[in-house]
């Protein structure tokens, strides 16, 4: 889902894409392994540091399902849970195919207790083939966190292919976002999804051998009905590197506006791609636009390359903020923001932090929101604008004239 073009490599890097192709250069220069970093256990997290043999192909996952967690499901129950593929009943449409909403309960199968879910059908002319919708059960059929989506199960019946999420009311983070009107994403609602988000990716890069997730963008962070975000979609997910490998050699797969230079330039895939990709979606978050769009004037088509230089220029920074959320944050909270995606996006991978410390970053950000919506409740105020900068007045100023980017 998404209006950005999805873009690949095969093994001898010969570009494979959709029309408005880029023409890739190789670079003889390795990636670094990023630091170990932990993340602390809870009892409702399964570490992928624990992984089991991966099925390789259909065949074997059919004759050695694996994952008892997961429920295995006939087809014929899936027309069932979807009352028969109804048209009313698509949440949304991809690369991968069509995803459904639907109901697994006794009328489905005896005994289940009723449950809510979202069911992805691959296209079998679709982009996406088995390889990826196999990637999908082995890394969600084994790995357990709150900040990723949860697979209930599959259906892997004679051509059909199909994946059974819970089922995340709110939608993805791209619908929210990129509305004119956005009054559901608030400043501090951002700020959190952000965080869960961040720490899905910690968690991935958080093993003996790190997961790379290879797809970050807002079409694939999902929300709940309270807005609480999760990552979904697998398919381009990859193990890191190991040992003393710098980095894993790999097409190059994912989406325009989203990947890491380095990994388009070379096909050296590290988890600091994957910092990347969250920088760029921190940055839509911060300025409400999208990576790319065509329809902005030529120089700002490409979000990274025109936002990027301002983050650091706390004047011009203020005016590019998305002005649906003007009054919702301190200067210094929004500057800190804006300092960290500045970081993700840098070209040189070994700048980029790793995303341990972007949750660290992002925590001491929550904590200040939660700290000032406190001071503002017992103070009882009704409207206050809270931009603290020295020169208050003349930034307030800039802000409610700086209506350049509005969505």
């Amino acid at each position: 889902m998404g209006t950005c073009f999805s873009s690949e490599f095969d093994e001898q890097h010969s570009f494979q894409t959709k029309p408005g192709e880029i023409q890739p250069s190789s670079t003889k220069n390795a990636l670094k392994t990023p630091p170990k970093q932990t993340i602390l256990d809870s009892p409702n997290i399964r570490s992928p540091s624990s992984l089991v043999v991966i099925t390789k192909d259909v065949k074997d996952l059919r004759q050695s399902p694996g994952y008892s967690n997961l429920d295995i499901f006939t087809y014929d129950e899936m027309r069932m849970a979807t009352k028969l593929f109804r048209p009313d009943q698509v949440l949304g449409e991809g690369g991968f195919g069509v995803v459904y909403k639907g109901v697994i309960d006794e009328n489905v199968r005896a005994g289940y207790a009723k449950t809510e879910v979202a069911v992805k059908e691959l296209d079998p002319e679709g982009i996406q083939g088995d390889r990826e919708w196999l990637a999908e059960v082995n890394y969600l059929g084994q790995l357990q966190h709150p900040n990723l989506v949860k697979l209930i199960g599959y259906c892997c019946e004679e051509d059909h292919r199909l994946l059974v999420y819970e089922y995340m009311a709110s939608g993805s983070l791209e619908k929210h976002l990129f509305r004119r009107v956005c009054a559901t994403l608030t400043w501090s609602r951002r700020m959190k999804i952000a965080l869960d988000a961040a720490k899905g990716l910690a968690f991935l890069h958080d093993a003996e051998r790190p997961i790379i997730y290879r797809d970050f963008k807002t079409s694939n962070i999902l929300l709940d009905a309270d807005f609480n975000a999760k990552l979904s979609d697998f398919g381009l997910a990859k193990d890191g590197p190991m040992g003393d490998q710098t980095h894993v050699s790999t097409r190059v797969m994912g989406t325009y506006g989203y990947a890491a230079p380095e990994y388009v330039m070379s096909g050296h895939l590290t988890a600091r791609s994957d910092i990347y990709g969250f920088g760029v979606v921190l940055l839509e978050m911060l300025i409400g636009r999208r990576a790319m769009d065509k329809s902005r004037p030529s120089r700002e088509h490409n979000l990274v390359e025109w936002a990027r230089p301002l983050l650091v220029h706390n004047k011009k920074l203020v005016r590019i903020l998305d002005p649906r959320m003007e009054g919702q944050y301190s200067s210094k909270t929004a500057i800190k923001v804006a300092g960290l995606a500045y970081q993700c996006l840098s070209q040189n991978p070994k700048g980029r932090p790793v995303m341990s410390q972007v949750v660290e970053t992002l925590e001491s950000v929550q904590t200040r929101d939660l700290l000032q919506e406190e001071v503002l409740f017992q103070s009882g105020s009704r409207s206050v604008t809270l931009f603290e900068a020295a020169d208050s007045k003349k930034m307030d100023t800039q802000v409610k004239g700086g209506g350049e980017n509005e969505a």
